[in-house]
């Protein structure tokens, strides 16, 4: 480009630096709204989900609350491990939708009025592989996805679909069991009476180290007993009726 007649050398180079400059922050703000629509459609898909775990909780009353319950402890939990403030949330969130498999559990074994038999078991231990295949297309939550997956399984290896022991269980995973496995302790159910608060504390103290990660099961009493001195409602909890 031929350069202005009667310019100085430095005034095309000062020129070139504002239209440089400009581009750069057109670049900038346009990448600003590729991230903002990223978001917009992340909060929908997540929104959507949210909805069938609502369907969930509809189609089986005696689980009703205990997902939102999950999600909530484990997202402190998380945080009172220290974990990043963004594998937090999708602990967080990983919590809230664990049971979102069982949406693919018939009815006459989600909600039977007694133990499962083995051939019933068998069918509902599909929920967690369900449940991840909920969610695994969407790359936003591939580590939601596996901690959906993980979250049955047992630090000692017993636990199920894949049979991973310590370690090899993702963090994640580790924190919704052990708020899994107190929700489900001090809920009522068709086949047997909620646990106390107590009582479900000294289940998760001897699990833990055992069947439950060390660290998140102190973490979890930690946080619930600060959360039962703030609020005396919290531990065991009447069971949920479907409506007639």
């Amino acid at each position: 480009m031929a350069a202005r007649v009667g310019a100085a050398p430095g005034d095309d180079l000062t020129v070139a630096y504002r239209r440089l400059n400009a581009a750069y922050q057109q670049t900038l703000r346009y990448a600003e709204d590729v991230r903002r629509l990223y978001q917009q459609v992340q909060r929908a898909i997540y929104q959507s989900l949210l909805g069938l775990a609502n369907a969930l909780e509809a189609k089986d009353a005696y689980t009703r609350g205990h997902s939102e319950r999950v999600g909530a402890w484990s997202r402190g939990v998380a945080a009172a491990l220290g974990r990043p403030p963004g594998e937090v949330d999708m602990i967080g969130q990983a919590g809230l939708l664990h049971d979102i498999g069982k949406i693919g559990i018939p009815e006459a074994v989600l909600r039977k009025p007694g133990p499962l038999d083995a051939e019933e078991w068998s069918v509902m231990r599909n929920h967690p592989l369900i449940g991840a295949q909920i969610v695994a297309p969407f790359d936003f939550f591939v580590g939601g996805a596996l901690m959906i997956r993980h979250h049955h399984e047992r630090w000692d290896g017993s636990g199920y679909p894949d049979g991973l022991a310590g370690d090899e269980i993702p963090v994640g995973a580790r924190i919704i069991a052990v708020a899994d496995v107190y929700d489900a302790l001090t809920s009522n159910r068709p086949y047997r009476v909620a646990l106390s608060h107590a009582t479900a504390l000294e289940h998760l103290t001897d699990a833990a180290g055992r069947t439950l990660d060390e660290d998140s099961v102190a973490a979890f009493i930690c946080l619930i007993q600060t959360l039962s001195t703030a609020n005396p409602d919290v531990g065991a909890r009447s069971a949920l009726r479907a409506s007639s």
